[in-house]
């Protein structure tokens, strides 16, 4: 039986003759004391230092700008390509829609008339009527690669405030 022994040579460190396969150890022979104090030790009125003034040496930031929330149009407009180009689920728009205008999206999105290859789709650019109080006309330009699409819907806001989808119509497919 032929059994190697591994020595280490004399001055070589600690860390040389630990096996490579175990984490290091710890070099620190402090153990956690438990839990903290409840309350901080009382200090002498005389050992405190004097509040600094506000003033004095504090490093002021300033406020980050506050971005308006967006417009109906804008959110509307991404919902409805999600919808149409088959990234959500036509019933993601159900709350957001009254009328007739479920069923037409309904309608629309079994053929996914925005649905492209490769590139996703996106707002291009988005144009709007004021048709009455409470009532808004908008069209989208939705790019997909070097092509552009229409889209086209009308907003109602409703006694609760909320803005709601009531009629979608996209261009026809080339």
């Amino acid at each position: 039986m032929n059994k190697v022994m591994s020595r280490t040579t004399p001055g070589a460190t600690s860390r040389a003759a630990r096996p490579r396969h175990r984490p290091p150890t710890r070099h620190d022979t402090r153990r956690p004391g438990g839990a903290p104090p409840r309350k901080p030790p009382a200090r002498n009125k005389r050992e405190t230092p004097p509040p600094a003034p506000a003033d004095a040496g504090t490093v002021r930031t300033v406020p980050r700008a506050v971005l308006p929330p967006p417009r109906p149009t804008d959110l509307f407009a991404d919902r409805l390509l999600a919808v149409l180009s088959g990234q959500r689920p036509v019933h993601w728009m159900l709350r957001h829609t009254a009328g007739r205008a479920y069923d037409d999206l309904a309608r629309l999105a079994e053929r996914s008339p925005l649905r492209t290859r490769g590139t996703r789709p996106v707002v291009h650019d988005i144009g709007y009527y004021v048709a009455g109080e409470g009532t808004l006309e908008v069209f989208a330009r939705i790019a997909a690669g070097d092509r552009l699409r229409a889209l086209a819907f009308r907003l109602e806001r409703g006694r609760d405030l909320r803005w709601r989808c009531t009629a979608v119509e996209t261009g026809s497919r080339p």
